[in-house]
């Protein structure tokens, strides 16, 4: 089964661990099911707000260069061999 970012990266903001704020990528209902994802757990390098090496991050934009670095995104790509671009999930989020 693939997991979704909050559960890799043990930040303890996913749907079941509010607790500590609900993880915009926990909540974008319209990427539901991207890459077999839960809202965009498995797209989360397109939401803006999400918290990335402990702080909350900006814009796809600002943050896209800590994405392609971080150990989650690199997951993706290694289990997504048809993997969605940036640019499909952007406009998706748009559209929303």
């Amino acid at each position: 089964m693939k997991r979704n970012c909050w559960e890799v990266m043990d930040c303890g903001r996913g749907p079941d661990n509010t607790h500590v704020g609900l993880c915009p990528a926990a909540d974008v209902s319209v990427l539901d099911g991207v890459h077999d994802g839960l809202n965009a757990g498995r797209s989360c390098w397109v939401v803006a707000g999400t918290l990335c090496n402990g702080e909350v991050s900006g814009t796809f934009a600002k943050k896209m260069d800590n994405c392609l670095i971080c150990p989650f995104y690199r997951q993706v790509r290694e289990e997504e061999p048809a993997m969605k671009s940036h640019q499909d999930l952007l406009i998706r989020l748009r559209k929303s």
